[in-house]
Formats: C-alpha cells, structure tokens, sequence
C-alpha cells in the first residue's frame, strides 16, 4: 500500500496482514503517519496504490454509502478521548451501534447490558457519562466498540488519557474482549507499557511496518 500527503511519500509498499483472535500494537513518531494507517484501514481515506482488504471485503470498490455501513458493521473504535455521547446514559451509548444496525431498542437493551456486565459496569447502565471516570469511560467504549461484534477493532491511543493503574486493567479489558470475541484489534500507540499487551508490535518508520 502506499500514501501520499501534501506531496510526501507517507507509506511506499506497506503492508500488514492480521489473524483472527490477535491483537497488533504499532508504534512509532509523532508524524510516521499512525493515524493515517487507521484511517486507511477503516475507508475514512482511500490509499494511493495497493488495496486493502478486512474480513475479506475490499474496500476500494465501496462507494460511501457502501463505506458507511461496512463501518458500522464490521469496525469498532477506541480512542484516546473516550468519545462517548454526553446525552446519552451509559446503556444508550453502548447500545447505538446495534441501533445504528437496525436492531431494536429492547434487543439493543439487552445485548448493551451484557457487555456492560462483561466490562464491570451494569450497575451504571443508567448513569449519565459525567458520573463516570476515566477508567469507567473507557470500559464503556470498549464496550460500544465491541457490543455489535466487529471483526476488527482500531484503537487509537487507548489509554494516553488514563493513570497507569487504569491503563493497565483497561488494556488487559480490550484484550481479553478481543481474544473472546474473535476479532482482530490494531492499537497505534506511543506507550512502551501499553504494547505490552499485544501478540505482537510492530515499529511505523521509513514509510513501512518493522518488527519492533
């Protein structure tokens, strides 16, 4: 795969492939284009040359709309600023992918719940998002992100705004979900402590993927 950016050769041949059930960190600086590489992966910007493929879909024959529900069916998101609506109670916020899929409020309810109790949090089911903490936000986005049973899941700095305590039980957390679920999860990170969770790390530099 290779990407351009204001005339700038980001990626020249790059490529990754991921199994099922792992999980890949990728690390590197500031400006090696880390959250371009997430970008690409999820369609939100299409590649210069080369293809790219998730679960068998490639994506460079989807037009937007095609793009649009292929995300919301197949992708779940982390990020390092939770992004959790601050209208919504916590269930609701767990449950919008699988409204977002066409799923019905109850069935939504119900399956939000049990993910909530896999994370820690049914009890705060009906709290607002500013009653939680940090750590607690980030148990709710993992758990958004893996409610609808993504195949993959991209994770953007998971943990660059919690505690190292937090840090450490919210990665184990993506983990253990990600493993059981079967998914595959891509994290970019700056944290030497956070990719320590991973099956395997991978150093962004050159225009192309290294083994750590």
């Amino acid at each position: 795969m290779t990407k351009r950016v204001a005339g700038r050769v980001l990626f020249a041949g790059l490529s990754l492939d991921m199994k099922v059930g792992e999980f890949v960190a990728v690390m590197g600086e500031s400006g090696t284009g880390k959250s371009t590489l997430l970008n690409l992966i999820a369609g939100l910007e299409p590649p210069d040359a080369g293809q790219i493929l998730v679960a068998g879909q490639a994506l460079g024959g989807l037009d937007e709309r095609a793009l649009t529900l292929w995300r919301r069916h197949a992708l779940g998101f982390v990020f390092q600023s939770f992004h959790i609506l601050p209208h919504l109670t916590v269930g609701d916020n767990v449950a919008l992918p699988l409204r977002l899929n066409g799923h019905g409020a109850r069935a939504a309810g119900v399956a939000a719940s049990a993910m909530l109790d896999r994370v820690g949090l049914v009890a705060r089911a009906a709290s607002m998002p500013t009653e939680l903490s940090g750590g607690e936000m980030q148990r709710v986005a993992i758990a958004r992100a893996l409610v609808h049973r993504p195949a993959l899941v991209l994770a953007d700095e998971p943990t660059g705004n919690l505690d190292p305590d937090n840090a450490t039980r919210v990665l184990a957390l993506l983990a253990e979900q990600v493993r059981e679920q079967g998914a595959m999860c891509l994290m970019v990170t700056h944290s030497q402590h956070a990719a320590t969770v991973a099956d395997r790390v991978l150093r962004l530099a050159d225009g192309g993927l290294h083994a750590a």
